[in-house]
């Protein structure tokens, strides 16, 4: 009878279509909301446009790119999690044996589904609310926005759930278990429609007294574990969290789902099931950040130019415009790094790009190996420092902190540490000849005289023309952080048409990959910033900040604690959980140490995010983890040793630690081009 419930008339298992039908939803719908960014990017411009050409600001805008970015975000939470994209600490949990990651690999997904259902059940809640009383921002335009907000998160935690339950049943070989997880997923989805139902139901009506009944059973279930915060103490309670943290992070389990279930635990000890509305207000106001919509615009810009076949073209200019210098290829190498820096903001994909362009070009022409493994990390390492930089995006809406500012800032000590890498692999070079080879010698050596054609010189020149104008707008003022980004996707379209690359395909797989990079980001985000909201609300940042405070270290001996912390932060953990767990409670600190420091509060912690962006960026470097050192051992050649890798950045690392204590010593080196300009 079992059988006969569970098949088809076929005879394929229910639970197989069933899968296959959520597959074919998340993988359709994180592929079609991609082409939502385009859109958004396109009424950016056209705000733009409308405000500067015509004198005619629309009130449409802002609301709509918001709704598109949020729904874009939610909907691709089943792609992502269906190709298991999601970002986690993954270092222990491969060196563990396969039959122990398996059971690692079950508790986090039994995890996720709990912090997910949680969230999902209160999301559902409130966007029933908003839609009650189509509510609205308020703004000029009036869009409703935040119902538009919240039942775009409700969707994207339940396609989330769904997806992640159905991995969940594909994990067990046993058809049993398979047939039971697919039987939870029913019973989860059955009490959320109970939810619905009540509602929408009669008072005193069988839904109503049946949702008020599970609610109550819940409420004195979860009740059990209340915790009285006074009576345990905040420092208690923050080191039980911090505990908690590190030991979830070490089994691999993505970082979101760490940082989410934290947040949920911490909601349901402290405030019972009625604090599920403070983890799932958090995830909203997420959704209306909106220099946060620069991202995948910033990460679409980079794509397109990369596919078009730019860096390559950058790569060639430069070798005819090294000359004869010995160590040239280095130097245009250095030079490429950080336009292309000024190109994406995003490191991995530069130091991809780097490793499989510039490495075995230099290995060809005789260049040392050592040197040119660590000046290819480090320059591709200086995406996170030289705007427009995620990390600097992301360290902005955590600080509350000008992203214009942060970009400004960061500028020049980019350029001193891409001169530092210079000027070390010059004078190494010329100290000893037989490291790198000089130009005239690589032609007689190969044959060959580098060469670009009229359509390829025409790219280039407009590549630097985008940068610059992109970049431009930001420091003059002109445009916002956002705007800028979305001007720059269609320069970059503008440039890869200028290339004969642009098509159709390379727009698709431009948005494809869009989507999944940023899929994997919001989704951390989300679950951090729902964990330091908590987090702050039961006092922990105060705590924390009157620790650090109450040391009397004074205001440089604070910051080199700050900075001594994210180091050993950054050998363990993923720089974005770094931001969102450090920077709420050092900002204030920083801030609150602004006259000692001889700045202003604003000023301040602008230059403390250049310290904390230069950190994470020795962080990308630093062995055993170093993220730079993993990218490029991904594309180098099979001989090149992940060992090696990390011995050739070592000298590097100390430029990076010295250009870190100039600005730290000099803080003007960061600020004076941002206080110039302002």
């Amino acid at each position: 009878m079992a059988t006969n419930i569970t098949e088809r008339l076929v005879g394929a298992p229910v639970g197989a279509s069933f899968s296959r039908s959520v597959d074919h939803v998340s993988r359709f719908l994180g592929l079609s909301v991609g082409n939502l960014y385009i859109l958004a990017a396109a009424c950016t411009l056209y705000e733009v446009i409308s405000r500067y050409v015509f004198h005619a600001p629309t009130q449409w805008v802002f609301e709509v790119v918001m709704v598109l970015c949020a729904f874009a975000w939610m909907m691709s939470a089943g792609f992502v999690t269906l190709q298991k994209r999601h970002i986690g600490i993954t270092v222990l949990y491969l060196m563990a044996p396969e039959r122990a990651r398996w059971w690692l690999d079950l508790f986090a997904m039994v995890v996720g589904v709990f912090a997910l259902y949680m969230l999902a059940s209160d999301t559902l809640v409130r966007a029933m609310e908003s839609i009650d009383l189509t509510e609205r921002g308020g703004t000029a335009w009036n869009s409703p926005l935040p119902l538009l907000v919240k039942t775009v998160l409700f969707s994207g935690l339940f396609l989330y759930l769904c997806q992640l339950l159905v991995n969940l049943s594909r994990h067990f070989q046993t058809k049993f278990f398979q047939v039971m997880v697919l039987a939870v997923l029913a019973l989860l989805c059955g009490r959320l429609l109970i939810q619905i139902l009540a509602h929408y139901g009669q008072p005193g009506g069988m839904w109503v007294n049946l949702q008020d009944y599970l609610f109550e059973r819940s409420s004195a279930f979860f009740d059990q574990f209340r915790v009285d915060r006074d009576a345990v103490g905040i420092a208690t309670i923050s080191m039980v969290i911090v505990a908690a943290l590190l030991l979830l992070m070490m089994t691999g389990m993505p970082l979101g789902i760490v940082t989410l279930i934290i947040s949920v635990c911490c909601a349901i000890a402290f405030y019972g099931l009625q604090g599920m509305y403070l983890v799932s207000t958090n995830a909203v106001d997420l959704l209306e950040k909106y220099p946060l919509v620069a991202v995948p615009f910033f990460v679409l810009m980079a794509s397109i130019l990369e596919r078009a076949g730019i860096a390559q073209d950058l790569f060639d200019a430069m070798s005819i415009f090294a000359g004869g210098l010995r160590g040239g290829v280095a130097l245009q190498t250095t030079i490429v790094a950080v336009i292309l820096a000024a190109m994406s903001g995003v490191m991995g994909g530069e130091i991809v790009m780097l490793g499989l362009v510039a490495l075995p070009q230099m290995l060809r022409l005789g260049y040392d190996r050592k040197l040119t493994i660590g000046l290819i990390c480090a320059a591709g390492a200086l995406a996170t420092l030289i705007p427009p930089s995620i990390v600097m995006i992301v360290y902005g809406l955590s600080a509350n902190v000008g992203i214009g500012d942060l970009f400004t800032a960061g500028f020049v000590p980019g350029l001193m540490l891409a001169t530092f890498y210079v000027s070390y692999v010059l004078i190494r070079c010329n100290l000893n000849p037989s490291l790198a080879p000089t130009a005239a010698e690589i032609a007689e050596k190969t044959g060959t005289e580098a060469k670009l054609g009229r359509h390829q010189i025409a790219a280039v020149g407009m590549c630097i023309a985008l940068i610059t104008c992109v970049m431009g707008s930001i420091y003059g003022g002109i445009t916002s952080v956002t705007e800028a980004a979305a001007v720059g996707v269609f320069g970059a379209i503008a440039v890869a048409a200028v290339r004969f690359k642009f098509n159709y395909a390379l727009l698709r797989d431009c948005l494809a990959n869009t989507m999944a990079v940023v899929g994997t980001i919001i989704w951390l985000i989300l679950g951090a910033v729902a964990f330091v909201g908590l987090y702050n609300l039961i006092g922990g940042s105060e705590f924390m900040r009157e620790l650090i405070k109450g040391a009397g270290l004074g205001a440089l001996g604070t910051i080199f604690v700050m900075m001594a912390i994210l180091v050993i932060l950054g050998t363990f953990m993923e720089w974005i959980a770094i931001i969102f767990i450090t920077v709420p409670v050092f900002a204030p600190v920083v801030r609150d140490l602004a006259p000692e420091l001889g700045m202003t509060p604003e000023w301040a912690a602008v230059w403390f995010g250049i310290l904390f962006v230069m950190n994470i960026q020795i962080y990308f470097l630093s062995p055993p983890f170093g993220p730079a050192c993993f990218w490029l051992k991904s594309v180098a050649p099979k001989d090149i040793t992940l060992q090696e890798i990390f011995i050739s950045v070592i000298p590097f690392i100390f430029l990076q630690i010295t250009g870190m204590l100039l600005v730290m010593f000099i803080p003007q080196i960061a600020l004076w081009l941002p206080q110039a300009l302002n």
